[in-house]
């Protein structure tokens, strides 16, 4: 369990830490590592516990959490498949490049 009283935190904001932790143990995360990346997540979110104070329901201003699935894809779908292989040739040639400069 990760350290810290857990007491001020919202209803929402432990579902929310328990279905990231889940995602996380789904990838091969240890249960504790995966809780405590959880836990940072929501706060790095919601800025921490909001049971009570000033500012208790204001945005967080985090639009990068709501973005996910909407832009994926978009760019590669707009290009043809070769110009999709173009681009994955010159990936390719630059790590190889890459690959040679750092060996020597």
């Amino acid at each position: 369990m990760p350290r810290g009283d857990k007491s001020r935190y919202t209803d929402k904001q432990e579902r929310k830490a328990d279905h990231i932790a889940e995602g996380y143990e789904k990838r091969g995360v240890p249960e504790d590592e995966a809780e405590r990346r959880a836990w940072a997540t929501v706060n790095k979110d919601d800025g921490g516990g909001n049971k009570s104070g000033s500012g208790r329901g204001k945005q967080t201003g985090n639009p990068a959490a709501h973005k996910g699935g909407k832009k994926g894809g978009e760019a590669s779908a707009s290009r043809t498949a070769e110009e999709r292989s173009q681009s994955a040739k010159k990936a390719a040639a630059t790590r190889k490049r890459n690959a040679a400069h750092a060996a020597s």
